[in-house]
């Protein structure tokens, strides 16, 4: 069985931790799953806020 790598697990704690303010705790606690759906959310916020969301070609 392959795990989770490490790496991406921190990047996740570290990213959640940073904008969010969760404790490292509350942020274990959580499902893999739901962690990157965090991120994920966040990111497209992050993106929204800093004008850096790619236009479709097809919208008028």
């Amino acid at each position: 069985m392959i795990g989770y790598p490490l790496s991406s697990l921190y990047e996740e704690v570290a990213f959640l931790a940073y904008y969010v303010n969760w404790d490292y705790g509350t942020i274990m606690n959580m499902e893999h799953r739901e962690r990157q759906q965090w991120c994920e959310e966040i990111s497209k916020i992050n993106k929204k806020l800093s004008g850096d969301e790619r236009k479709n070609l097809f919208d008028i």
